[in-house]
């Protein structure tokens, strides 16, 4: 191939006026229309100066262009590097400078700021939106076809920044490979086709509505109803005329609080996909007896894409993330990369086609995390049982150590979650004199509904070890949580770790 990526996602359809993306406003853009302007916006890219291997920096609200933008730098081989719209010009000004952009790519409303973050930089600047901006137009006016540059398949292809809560963000670097080999075997796993059309509302400055969601509908060649961001009303008027969604917990508790959530709006669907923070077993399970589909859960991360998955074809057991993928081998490991016995927790580890090259410009951070011999260290608690079943169980950085013993969030949370009036918990370790540190539970009440801690605490005292126990319960609005829904235990620490 003369460039993979391209080659295998996007050319296929370049001649195709089947719908490929359907917007809110009733507009329906075809493949072929869309990779031309993906075309257009390569030859206004290369005239801003962008060439092969260049990392171009977005921060530009979801809209079609944006998604056109990551298939000019395939076809141009440039790096694509999409940032949280959420970021402020202090944080943008961290990444374009880290990364070396040639190019930040950004809202014309923020025109100002981030022309100074560019420049402070040594970067181009342009704008992008729905509306226009001065890379919108300077793409109207170029060829609607563009001559694919050649790359390979261990070329990068993209970098996606780490949250950064344990330190500085990482850059983590994909490559072509990386990219293809995810999108190929899930798009085989979960059996998509062509005749798909996807329920698209997550935000893709982010591997899940990106790397994942919109490649898999390239490789299938389906279609997807592409969505700003989650609107249950825009959800529930478009779910009769798709096929699958894919989504994050909270899309699923936000369908569950409608009444009209039920077995025949989702008759056309075959599958609901949910990742990107942990799906509380009881959100699985209602949302089953609601509408008789069996949500399907996985596992991923920013460096690797998707590891492991339920089955399409099989048992999809709620609690667990599922199977390693069949181009993927996982195991559950000690702090020396030995392999534990099934069923005893330790860490993830991954080696395979999607694990990512390294850290950009941290040679050091890339050696901590990656073995010799190819297995990246997840820095996730895991757990495999006889089947081949796995349950991630926290974070590394979340395991308590009090007095010398373990205790894993996760057995607290779910036992927590389990109280009547508990509608969700998150676990986190306080520092402690004596101990070192011990287990604070944070809770949240279901809607009109109150806790009773003296009943809750009976019911912990009653399962688990003294050491295993919260010494403290605080019960709060809601949980804090980044853009994909995941409970940010770091914001819970600042808080209530003193």
């Amino acid at each position: 191939m003369k460039n993979p990526l391209f080659d295998t996602l996007f050319a296929p359809h370049a001649a195709k006026e089947t719908p490929f993306l359907y917007l809110p406003d009733g507009e329906v853009i075809t493949h072929g229309a869309f990779l031309a302007r993906a075309a257009q916006l390569a030859h206004a890219l290369r005239g801003l100066g962008v060439h092969a291997g260049d990392r171009v920096a977005v921060q530009v609200a979801k809209c079609p262009d944006m998604l056109a933008l990551y298939a000019a730098c395939a076809q141009m081989g440039a790096v694509f590097l999409p940032l949280n719209t959420a970021y402020t010009a202090a944080e943008l000004s961290y990444f374009v400078k880290d990364s070396g952009a040639a190019l930040l790519v950004g809202d014309p409303a923020r025109d100002v700021e981030l022309r100074v973050v560019a420049q402070a930089s040594g970067a181009a600047f342009a704008t992008l939106d729905n509306r226009g901006g001065s890379l919108s137009k300077a793409a109207d006016a170029q060829p609607r076809s563009f001559d694919t540059v050649e790359r390979h398949e261990e070329n990068l292809a993209a970098f996606l920044y780490t949250s950064g809560t344990t330190g500085r963000s990482k850059g983590a670097m994909l490559t072509q490979k990386n990219l293809i080999s995810n999108a190929v075997t899930l798009a085989e796993l979960w059996e998509f086709t062509r005749e798909d059309v996807l329920l698209h509302a997550l935000p893709i400055f982010h591997t899940h509505g990106l790397f994942v969601a919109t490649n898999v509908m390239l490789v299938s060649g389906g279609a997807m109803v592409f969505l700003p961001k989650l609107d249950v009303e825009q959800l529930i008027e478009w779910m009769p005329r798709a096929t699958a969604m894919m989504g994050v917990p909270t899309f699923y508790t936000r369908l569950l609080d409608d009444a009209r959530l039920d077995g025949d709006l989702t008759a056309n669907m075959r599958l609901f996909i949910s990742g990107s923070a942990p799906l509380l077993a009881d959100t699985h399970l209602t949302f089953e007896a609601r509408t008789g589909h069996k949500i399907l859960e996985r596992y991923g991360m920013t460096e690797t894409n998707m590891n492991t998955s339920n089955p399409y074809q099989g048992e999809r057991r709620a609690g667990t993330v599922g199977l390693p993928l069949p181009d993927v081998a996982l195991r559950i490991a000690d702090a020396h990369g030995n392999e534990l016995p099934r069923g005893e927790t330790g860490v993830v580890e991954v080696r395979g086609p999607n694990v990512f090259l390294g850290y950009w410009n941290m040679p050091q951070k890339t050696e901590e995390e990656m073995r010799p011999d190819g297995w990246f260290i997840t820095g996730d608690l895991g757990v495999q049982d006889a089947d081949g079943y796995v349950t991630i169980v926290g974070r590394g950085k979340d395991l308590i150590i009090s007095g010398g013993y373990n205790i894993y969030p996760k057995e607290l949370e779910e036992l927590l979650d389990a109280q009547n009036g508990v509608l969700e918990s998150a676990v986190i370790g306080v520092p402690h004199s004596d101990l070192g540190e011990v287990p604070l539970a944070v809770l949240v009440a279901r809607a009109g509904e109150r806790i009773d801690l003296e009943v809750v605490k009976t019911a912990v005292g009653t399962a688990l070890a003294r050491f295993k126990q919260p010494r403290e319960y605080r019960i709060v609005e809601a949980l804090p949580r980044n853009t994909m829904g995941k409970v940010q235990k770091a914001a819970l620490r600042a808080e209530f770790g003193v």
